[in-house]
């Protein structure tokens, strides 16, 4: 079995996409330079995210999955594995996705599928969840507040995923504001989410995030890569920088699921409930 380094990156992106892509350049040349193989980008790295929740009427670029602009970003991946968010435009629909890319193209793509509070006025919902392969195992990918519902990162794990990625541009609270942003309410929620995901599913988990300011939104950044045990490897804190950590994936799933394992042990017979009312995930290839 072979070690894998994985970088998660807390980082700003905004509107000019042309900035917004020198960034992305930085962050992958760095990682690269560092020996990471998978790295994780924010959601609307290429564009920017809403100004407000409450609705944007200046949005951002719309982006096709097999657009310029997607070439691009998987050209500057080369032997890399690159996640990073965009605007995707689609049969007329706007959508808030993330790809994931090699060089080679592109590897898999999730539309976010929960939308918080007034997300809908911008986006249209994806429809489910499914996990890709990739040169460095299983992906599954999810988008910020889809991380607030057990059944997504479940159905990527029950889907094969050994790496879940979540990206986000998780702001701190509104209602009730920190001074001090490290002890927002809504950044150790955004915490909690990813290490619970993690242990429950028994997987990799890495978590990407907007950092600084963008409209009326302040981000917690708190990149980081947990393991299937719900220990944090490494993190960001509320700063920008990547989260960098190493793992032998395949052992440590099998290390974690070896006495206990949360997949193995489930009892879908006495969920009555969510069999009942599940859908099929709708599956994107390419």
């Amino acid at each position: 079995m072979s070690t894998l380094r994985m970088g998660a990156a807390a980082a700003p992106f905004g509107r000019d996409l042309e900035a917004d892509f020198d960034r992305v350049a930085s962050l992958i040349a760095d990682a690269r330079a560092d020996g990471v193989g998978l790295l994780a980008l924010p959601e609307a790295c290429l564009g920017g995210y809403l100004a407000n929740l409450d609705g944007d009427a200046d949005g951002p670029p719309p982006l096709e999955v097999d657009g310029p602009e997607i070439k691009r970003l998987a050209a500057l991946a080369g032997d890399m594995v690159v996640t990073a968010g965009y605007c995707e435009h689609s049969d007329g629909q706007l959508y808030n996705s993330v790809v994931c890319v090699t060089g080679d193209g592109v590897l898999g793509n999730h539309r976010k599928v929960h939308q918080p509070l007034s997300e809908d006025t911008t986006y249209r919902a994806g429809t489910g969840f499914s996990a890709f392969d990739t040169p460095v195992g299983r992906l599954g990918m999810l988008i910020c507040y889809d991380k607030a519902f057990p059944e997504a990162a479940r159905s990527l794990a029950l889907d094969g995923a050994e790496i879940g990625v979540c990206v986000s541009a998780w702001p701190g609270s509104r209602t009730n504001p920190a001074a001090d942003l490290a002890q927002d309410r809504w950044k150790r929620r955004f915490d909690l989410f990813d290490r619970a995901r993690a242990l429950e599913n028994q997987i990799v988990w890495l978590s990407a995030n907007q950092s600084g300011s963008f409209g009326d939104l302040r981000f917690v950044a708190s990149a980081k890569v947990v393991d299937p045990g719900g220990e944090v490897l490494a993190a960001t804190g509320v700063a920008d920088g990547v989260a960098v950590a190493e793992l032998d994936v395949r052992l440590a799933l099998e290390t974690a699921r070896r006495s206990m394992g949360h997949l193995r042990d489930r009892r879908p017979d006495a969920y009555p409930a969510l069999a009942s009312s599940a859908k099929k995930p709708a599956t994107t290839r390419y």
